[in-house]
């Protein structure tokens, strides 16, 4: 079966990073843009991250700009703008596609279906996924979900281990 162990992606420093090095954590996965009507929902994902990091919350944020060119940027400009506008310490990934042939071997295993959520193709930035500590998917979010909002779904999968 297949689970977030299973990927690897270049951080937005360029470095390439195993995903199975957030094994047993809570993972809120988040397609991200800086020049989004969304983009202050960095604000309410770094929250959760302060939140919830200490008891095994990870917030990991894929820059993309396939929706209107909402992430025009660089890396190093996308690092600065979530750090100097919203004090973003969650880890930041490399701008990657989320959807078509060249989306991310991640975001192709996201979109598919896992369990009762069916196969989706990404409808816009700042959809999320979380999963669980096994590395699986327990939920997806719509971009109009407020971060805050995921809370009680990331407080019950860090409370039963899922």
């Amino acid at each position: 079966m297949t689970n977030l162990a299973d990927f690897t992606a270049t951080t937005i420093t360029g470095k390439d990073k195993d995903l199975a090095d957030y094994s047993g954590s809570v993972v809120l996965v988040v397609n991200t843009a800086s020049k989004c009507g969304f983009t202050p929902q960095y604000a309410g994902l770094q929250d959760l991250y302060a939140r919830f990091h200490e008891r095994g919350l990870a917030v990991l944020g894929f820059p993309c700009d396939q929706f209107m060119n909402q992430e025009p940027g660089s890396e190093s400009e996308i690092a600065e703008f979530c750090s100097v506008n919203f004090g973003v310490e969650f880890p930041m990934f490399a701008k990657i596609e989320v959807n078509g042939e060249g989306a991310h071997p991640l975001y192709q295993w996201l979109t598919g279906a896992h369990g009762d959520i069916p196969a989706a193709p990404i409808g816009w930035n700042f959809t999320k996924f979380l999963l669980g500590r096994d590395g699986t998917v327990l939920g997806r979010y719509a971009s109009d979900v407020e971060p805050g909002d995921i809370a009680a779904d990331i407080e019950t999968a860090l409370a039963t281990g899922a």
